[in-house]
């Protein structure tokens, strides 16, 4: 069951991934009748957005993009920073909308930074965990409360997946509503900038399903080997 459940999550993350690199490399030959870079359309949302102390700089690696909520930077990848195109312009807003979001003190965004450094634990030391109440089990008593501890760690991993989801949706939705607004890009640009953010969006999904799948595993593998 759970190797049915790994390749299953793997093989729909590895077409969801391929989809989004063949959606970007698409709308990166759309070049912007703006002909603003995704670094000056950074900075314009920012700014529109009264946020001054935020900067835009560039980052090594494909995809790589993020809002840093710690140095107060929009990281873009070198594919978007100085890139002219609709790609480049979804995901440098989707990134101001995360900056957006702290500045606003979004509660979503506010709850997954809370769960970080739990989680960056809890994520290291779960299946150690697991396996280690697991094999417990056939001398101690207490085996499993360690087995279900562990449990318990991975389900703050599940947790976090699925706290990032509104995160995630909600950035782009801002993103979106904001260049339409301003009218940043043309339509068809738009519909664009919105297919990209869709299948980016998507990964963040199959990451929570898989995640809880595994977690539903774990949680009845505890189980059984109590009534074994």
């Amino acid at each position: 069951m759970y190797l049915i459940i790994v390749l299953a999550t793997a093989g729909f993350s590895m077409w969801v991934s391929s989809t989004l690199k063949r959606k970007f490399k698409k709308y990166s030959q759309q070049s912007l009748q703006s002909g603003l870079s995704g670094k000056e359309i950074a900075e314009q949302m920012l700014m529109d957005h009264g946020i001054r102390d935020v900067k835009v700089v560039c980052t090594s690696g494909m995809l790589s993009d993020h809002y840093n909520p710690k140095t107060k930077t929009v990281n873009l990848s070198e594919g978007v920073y100085s890139q002219r195109n609709a790609a480049a312009a979804a995901v440098a807003t989707h990134e101001c909308g995360h900056a957006v979001q702290h500045a606003t003190g979004y509660e979503w965004l506010q709850m997954r930074s809370t769960l970080v450094p739990a989680v960056s634990v809890a994520s290291n030391l779960s299946m150690w965990v697991i396996f280690g109440g697991l094999a417990a089990m056939q001398t101690l008593a207490f085996g499993q409360t360690i087995a279900m501890i562990g449990v318990g760690m991975f389900g703050l991993g599940t947790l976090f997946s699925f706290i990032t989801l509104p995160v995630e949706y909600d950035a782009s939705n801002r993103a979106l509503a904001w260049l339409k607004r301003k009218q940043i890009v043309t339509q068809q640009e738009l519909v664009g900038a919105e297919d990209a953010l869709k299948w980016a969006a998507r990964t963040y999904v199959v990451a929570a399903i898989g995640s809880l799948a595994t977690l539903i595993y774990l949680a009845f593998r505890v189980a059984g080997n109590s009534r074994d």
